[in-house]
Parts: structure tokens; sequence; C-alpha cells
């Protein structure tokens, strides 16, 4: 509580029913991680992105962004949907079923950098992408996506910020991404691993085009650290293929790493985090029967008080069971 202001955390993780119930103007948008999936629409006024990530009989998980403003804005782009309060942008998008991924997803973020230029939102600082057949014909959905992706960003010549790119259960390609306006976006690398756009050729003919984890640095005090999707890889090789906990063990330990005062430090930021201090954590399982395991590995690292939310979906290779992300308060 900030006087007699509560704050809340910008990310929480509701049920549907409470995600209905939640007042129109502490919201600034949402992902319905559901059933069935398509482009972003309007809910309770407000823009909210449904994702195919959950099978029938599971239950939905609404991931809300809050709002600290008094006034929110809300708009059309391009087929995006997107709202913002002076200070915060949030933006979802559907590219959808595309026979060239890879033109569709450079229009779509070319659009996407022109509403940041517009409304005044310069630091992206956090991106997400669901692509249905994510390793599908030898993973030609992901590389294509990734050329798409990174042209947007060469063109335009802006900083690449953490990403998580996982896959989906149908409904093509979405995307949803965060920027500030005042806030500056400091973009971090793990120790232990390859920055993306180094990966070899391997992996496609262009590399992902994200940060390991984006700080969003304010002019005073504290700001919030943003941890990408992090899987098993030690530099750009698969560590432990096959073995779900050990890729788990492998997974925490890159962002222990990643988040710690050394690695900060490294980056010219003061203080340090642990893995108990990260919230909103969102795990992507590739094999259903690991979802019990993987989840007791995750929940005796995490903080009780931390949001989980467990999904079942490809990853970015076939030999990546597992991908974990986060961010602190």
């Amino acid at each position: 509580m900030r006087g007699n202001v509560i704050v809340r955390p910008p990310c929480t993780f509701r049920s549907a029913e409470e995600f209905a119930g939640l007042a129109g103007d502490t919201v600034l948008g949402a992902v319905r991680h559901s059933t069935a999936g398509g482009r972003p629409r309007w809910e309770h006024g407000l823009p909210v992105l449904p994702l195919h990530v959950v099978r029938p009989g599971e239950p939905e998980v609404v991931e809300v962004w809050h709002t600290e403003g008094d006034v929110v804005r809300t708009g059309e782009h391009r087929g995006m949907r997107y709202a913002h309060d002076g200070e915060v942008l949030f933006c979802a998008g559907w590219i959808g079923p595309s026979a060239d991924c890879e033109e569709a997803t450079h229009r779509a973020y070319l659009a996407a950098f022109e509403l940041v230029e517009r409304l005044g939102y310069p630091n992206v600082f956090r991106m997400w992408n669901t692509l249905d057949g994510i390793t599908d014909r030898g993973s030609e959905v992901y590389r294509d996506f990734c050329v798409g992706r990174g042209r947007a960003f060469e063109e335009r010549g802006r900083a690449v910020p953490a990403s998580t790119d996982v896959g989906s259960l149908g409904g093509g390609v979405a995307f949803y991404f965060l920027a500030h306006r005042s806030h500056a976006a400091v973009h971090l690398e793990n120790p232990l691993q390859a920055p993306a756009h180094e990966y070899p050729q391997q992996y496609g003919p262009r590399p992902p085009s994200f940060a390991h984890a984006t700080y969003l640095k304010p002019e005073q005090g504290r700001g919030q650290l943003h941890v990408s999707g992090t899987a098993s890889n030690l530099d750009h090789v698969t560590v432990a293929p096959g073995d779900v906990a050990r890729q788990v063990q492998v997974t925490l330990a890159k962002i222990a790493a990643l988040i710690g005062a050394d690695n900060l430090a490294r980056h010219g930021l003061d203080g340090g985090y642990r893995l108990e201090d990260l919230r909103a954590i969102k795990v992507y399982v590739q094999r259903r029967e690991d979802v019990p395991l993987v989840t007791r590995l995750c929940r005796d690292e995490f903080s009780r008080r931390a949001d989980l939310a467990v999904f079942t979906v490809d990853v970015r290779r076939p030999d990546l069971l597992v991908e974990i992300e986060g961010m602190t308060p």
C-alpha cells in the first residue's frame, strides 16, 4: 500500500469467473489462455487476446495486466487492439494461419513498431508469440517467423526485448507486447547462454530476435525485471535431451544466473534477484505426462506467493521439454 492507495501487481493470473468480476478501471488488457484462439477482441471495453493453449476440461487462465493510471485509452491499428494509460501500452495482434509466415510476421511487426512510435511509447520491453506448428516441417514455421521478425527489427533499427516464443494448439500465430513511455529498457543476456542473435545457422537462416531478459528502469527506485522464456540449453546446445527433471534444473539455474547480482552488474544495474522473487510465472511443458513433476519442481523453487500457470504446448525445439518465464513485482 502506498499511502491510502493500493499498489497492485502489474500482472496477475485469474480464473475466467474472477476476470469477469474485476473492476474495469484496474485492468489495461488481458490474455485468455483458453481452448480456442483467434483475433484480439474487446471485453469490458478493453483488449483481450484469446490463445489456444488449453485443452478441453483444463481450466482457463486469464493473464491480467493491471494499470495504476487514472485514464485508459483504447484503439485499433492494422488489426491490433491496444490500451494505454499514459505510461504503459498493452497491444495484441493476430497473424493467423498463413502460407507465407515470414511476410505476414514482417508486416505485423512493422505495424506494431509504427503504433508505438505514433503513440509515443518508445521502449518496448516485453513480447510474447504463440505459433501453431512451431516445430512442424522441420521447424520451418518458427524459422520463417524468425526471419520476418528479424527483418522488421532491423528495418526499424529497434533493440530486441525479452520475449517468449512457444507453440499453441491452433489458431496460427498470435502476439502481444508491452511498451513504456518513460522508463528505459535495459536488455540483458545470460552468462550461461549465447545471445540469441548469435545462434548458428543450424537453427535457421536468421537467429531469433530477443534478449534473455529486460529490466525496466525508472528514474528513481527499483524497476521490474522481465525474464524471457528460458529452456535447457547452455551456450546454444540442448542439455539433457529426454530428461525433463534435469532440464528443469538447468533452466532454473540459468534463470538464477540471469537475474543474480553479478549479471545485473555486468549490465550496469545495481542489486539482484533470486528465484523466489519472481512472480507471474508461466511454465510450458511439451509432454502432458511431465506436468506433475515439472509443477512440483517449480513449486519447490519459486515463492508460494507467486502466480504459476502451466501449459502443455510445444516449445522452440523438439528436444527442449520445458520453458519457463517470469517477472519481478
